[in-house]
């Protein structure tokens, strides 16, 4: 499964079978995160930011120590921040350089 498009994840004594396309940002809670779906969902999940980036394809990247964001799925950047559907997430400045250069690279 290298190519994987999805992934089961366990929450509330259930798993849920999560497509990454599907997800628009990660928020760390110390050693629990929340999944934001594009469907307007939350999902706790039992897994620290450090440990899920290292799972998460190439697509996935960590814009400051508690968010990571989904590169498909981001509406607009500016400033200092990103907008992925109704959030607005903060790019951290150690985090801002390796994010413009992606961008860069994503454009026209």
């Amino acid at each position: 499964m290298k190519n994987k498009t999805f992934a089961f994840i366990k929450t509330d004594k259930k798993f849920v079978k999560l497509f990454f396309d599907d997800i628009t940002a990660i928020k760390g809670l110390g050693n629990y995160v929340e999944i934001y779906t594009t469907s307007d969902k939350k999902y706790i999940y039992y897994k620290t930011l450090k440990d899920l980036i290292e799972s998460l394809p190439d697509e996935f990247m960590r814009i400051h120590n508690s968010y990571i964001v989904n590169l498909t799925n981001i509406h607009s950047f500016e400033d200092n921040h990103i907008i992925c559907k109704d959030l607005k997430l903060t790019v951290a400045k150690s985090y801002r350089e390796c994010l413009m250069n992606t961008l860069q690279k994503m454009m026209l």
